[in-house]
């Protein structure tokens, strides 16, 4: 059983600085952000890697919000296609594990035909993985607006069709079900996916009828400590990614949490 904590992005002014500052604050993962676009060279990515490799910080990776595999125009489903390769390509450099994106938006279309145009996108890219001998495996991640693909259910349905990897982002769970979550039926189902670690991402949040709105510090809603008492409870082994709007801070939260319950980092 292991448990990483660290904070979604940077908290210096560039990713080599913040694996650094990441080490010195005494948390043990990053993910970094090209949510904005994927702008970093693949030789400054094996750069980060080996620093990250020398400080034993674990990477993953956000890929790009512009993406939709499930759109109206043909062409952007290939360009979102392509934002997570080239998301996928950066990681492998960097020995990024995960790489995580939100799949998909409804529009007008059916649930299931939404589904079916996200699986056959996912298996494409799992092929140009498997091609290209890249070490990543892309992992959907359960997203908070109602408006969204990526319920639990549907994204533990394509890791079980697909093989792909899952990000469980507690708070958009949280936020989609209007302000209900179990985390015991959570980590039931997630379990019965057989799958050594989990990739998680945490924060507070705020959310409406259309479900996520504001990601918050953690001090409120939904509670950590309870879900922190579960993972032990199970001897889970997890990566817990902090998307507060201060990450790093909230990060050292969770990890005084998992100390006050026993754990030692």
């Amino acid at each position: 059983m292991e448990i990483r904590l660290g904070p979604a992005g940077s908290p210096e002014a560039s990713t080599l600085e913040g694996i650094s500052a990441v080490k010195k604050l005494g948390l043990q993962a990053m993910e970094v952000e090209f949510v904005r676009g994927v702008k970093m060279s693949n030789e400054l990515a094996k750069k980060v890697g080996k620093q990250a490799e020398k400080l034993d910080i674990e990477l993953s990776v956000h890929g790009p919000y512009y993406i939709n595999l499930a759109s109206d125009d043909r062409t952007k489903i290939e360009q979102s296609k392509k934002r997570i390769l080239d998301s996928c390509e950066r990681g492998h450099y960097m020995g990024a594990k995960h790489i995580v994106f939100h799949a998909a938006y409804y529009g007008k279309r059916d649930k299931e035909e939404v589904y079916e145009m996200v699986k056959e996108s996912v298996l494409d890219i799992m092929n140009v993985i498997e091609k290209n001998k890249w070490d990543v495996i892309p992992s959907p991640e359960t997203t908070g607006k109602i408006s969204q693909w990526g319920e639990l259910d549907e994204v533990i349905r394509l890791v079980k069709e697909t093989g792909c990897g899952i990000c469980v982002d507690f708070a958009h769970i949280y936020a989609r079900n209007r302000g209900v979550i179990n985390y015991r039926e959570i980590l039931d189902k997630l379990s019965r996916l057989g799958r050594k670690k989990l990739h998680c991402h945490f924060s507070n949040i705020t959310y409406t009828l259309k479900g996520e709105r504001m990601h918050l510090n953690l001090d409120g809603k939904p509670p950590f400590e309870p879900l922190a008492r579960e993972i032990l409870k199970r001897k889970i082994s997890a990566t817990i990614i902090s998307e507060s709007p201060v990450t790093w801070k909230d990060s050292l939260k969770m990890k005084r949490i998992f100390e006050k319950l026993g754990y030692r980092f």
